[in-house]
């Protein structure tokens, strides 16, 4: 049975429909999808594709969709700047310019308060529906021969006993490890040319936050093909630590 993957979308709608189109297109509405986090951040729509996975799941999609360390960073946010002392400024942290915060808070509407530095106005900018829906987002998904996770594992920790930071934030020692983890670790997190099959874990991102195309990949097994126009392409696999 095939399960596709769709990593770091960063706030990229147009990407995101056009790499459904072709999911739907090739493998079918009723294939199950997890999406790899980061969902939000740098791209001009991150509103947009939030509510777009809230309405397809509640039209009873097979979507599932897991957290990233961009959304782990929102939520901080939102929840410090609701309260009377917010922490937030402008070109630093979550808001800083590579970090794609502020186009996120701009796709909310909210672009006068930020320029006005009234945090607690831009909170509310964001729908309650939204921030719930961040909140309820797993860290990872597994299958009998999958773990799904934003940025990767602590080599050699059972899972029910991985820190959250790390399946968030983690890249080595994860990715120079080149170990068998049990199971195929399918990940985002560390942008990388083209979706690459290391062996031991499958490197979803390739740079859509920073403009390069998004990409969904098919997995049975621990066998993976991109999802492309002129059909399915087989990932070449390279050595555990050439990341």
């Amino acid at each position: 049975m095939s399960i596709l993957a769709i990593p770091d979308i960063h706030g990229h709608k147009t990407e995101l429909e056009r790499v459904l189109h072709l999911a739907d297109t090739l493998c079918g509405r009723e294939a199950r999808i997890v999406f790899l986090g980061d969902l939000i951040d740098r791209g001009p729509d991150s509103r947009g594709v939030i509510q777009l996975l809230i309405e397809g799941i509640a039209d009873g999609r097979d979507w599932i969709v897991l957290r990233g360390n961009h959304d782990q960073w929102f939520l901080d946010f939102l929840d410090d700047a609701a309260s009377a002392t917010p922490k937030a400024r402008r070109g630093s942290g979550w808001l800083s310019e590579n970090n794609g915060g502020i186009e996120t808070l701009y796709s909310y509407g909210a672009a006068s308060a930020v320029e006005r530095g009234d945090w607690s106005a831009v909170a509310r900018a964001v729908p309650q529906a939204h921030k719930e829906f961040l909140c309820s987002l797993p860290l990872w998904h597994e299958t009998d021969a999958h773990i799904f996770v934003h940025a990767g594992i602590r080599p050699g920790v059972p899972l029910e006993e991985q820190d959250p930071h790390d399946l968030m934030w983690i890249r080595q020692p994860f990715l120079g490890d080149p170990r068998d983890h049990g199971k195929l670790i399918v990940h985002g997190h560390t942008p990388i040319e083209t979706p690459t099959h290391y062996g031991n874990r499958v490197n979803l991102d390739a740079a859509t936050g920073w403009g390069f195309p998004l990409n969904v990949v098919k997995f049975e097994g621990r066998r993976a093909w991109r999802l492309t126009e002129g059909g399915s392409v087989l990932l070449e696999q390279a050595g555990p630590g050439d990341f």
